[in-house]
């Protein structure tokens, strides 16, 4: 199903990202050849660590099923068509009569939930590590920064629950998280953002999905410009949410995804969209072992992910 989303106003992309010049976003801090960005926080050590934080055993799926009904960001759309090869008209394969099913999938990568990689968006044709549309992006896939260079996400993870504090089941669309929000809400669950987290907003927004999906297409609360700026001041992998873009909208100011600037190309901070985080809100989990392996496709922009949180 297609979402209705008109943005009406313009903006030079430089102007989106303020000082960019100034901080010389182009070059990481990992040299000139890194391609995993802020997935170079993760350390053995960490992981250990991170490990040490399951002690019931018990696991949530943070990825939602997909079909074509699924809402999505305009153009894109999926579907799912099952076939039966060289079947028609036999028993089956073989004396024994063998039978199988497979799947053909026709649609975007960027549907459901899904891993915003660090060739996904950029500054006026420059991406993350100051790579250069025309040197690196081609039809057939990225010849860098694809999804397929993104290691094992398996870190701590931290779910910070905004519709809790703002004493709703779903956060109103507009409503931005910013330091003051951000600080307010970890110190009152009693947790502390680290270096090498994975931080996951709950706002109760992925419930509109079937039941008004108009409205989940048309805005979402988010993540604001100072936020972005805050977490990957501390050093975190990855951001999430709830929500098919990550970051508020209506946007706070006439600049388009400029969160996802901050976040992917200036700073090779991950996305993560449309997570299911109902549950780990529902039992108070403010702190996991977050594990995800994509899938690898070579050269992609992005892939759709099954998240798992262990407590």
């Amino acid at each position: 199903m297609r979402i209705a989303f008109v943005l009406s106003c313009s903006v030079a992309l430089l102007g989106a990202v303020g000082t960019a010049s100034a901080q010389d976003w182009t070059k990481s801090k990992w040299g000139p050849n890194d391609e995993i960005g802020a997935a170079n926080y993760m350390k053995p050590e960490l992981v250990v660590k991170a490990a040490g934080l399951v002690k019931t055993g018990k696991t949530y799926a943070l990825g939602i099923p997909v079909d074509s009904k699924t809402p999505a960001y305009p153009p894109r759309a999926f579907k799912v068509t099952i076939v039966q090869p060289g079947q028609a008209g036999i028993p089956g394969l073989g004396p024994n009569k063998t039978t199988y099913n497979d799947d053909i999938i026709e649609g975007w990568v960027g549907v459901g939930s899904q891993l915003d990689g660090l060739g996904h968006l950029g500054i006026e044709h420059v991406y993350y590590n100051g790579n250069k549309l025309a040197d690196f992006a081609d039809p057939t896939g990225l010849k860098k920064l694809g999804i397929e260079k993104v290691p094992p996400m398996v870190t701590r993870g931290v779910l910070l629950d905004m519709a809790a504090h703002y004493g709703t089941d779903v956060v109103k669309e507009g409503t931005a998280f910013n330091v003051k929000e951000i600080e307010e809400v970890a110190k009152k669950q009693g947790v502390e953002i680290r270096q090498g987290d994975v931080v996951i907003f709950h706002t109760g927004w992925l419930s509109l999905i079937g039941k008004d999906d108009k409205r989940y297409g048309a805005g979402e609360p988010g993540l604001g410009v100072e936020g972005a700026k805050y977490l990957t001041g501390k050093g975190v992998v990855a951001v999430g949410a709830d929500t098919w873009g990550l970051e508020v909208l209506p946007f706070e100011s006439k600049n388009i995804f400029e969160v996802h600037q901050i976040l992917l190309a200036m700073n090779g901070t991950y996305i993560l969209e449309n997570l299911d985080t109902a549950e780990l809100a529902k039992d108070k989990a403010y702190e996991f072992l977050f594990v995800l392996g994509q899938p690898r496709f070579k050269g992609g922009v992005q892939s759709m992910i099954n998240p798992v949180a262990i407590r």
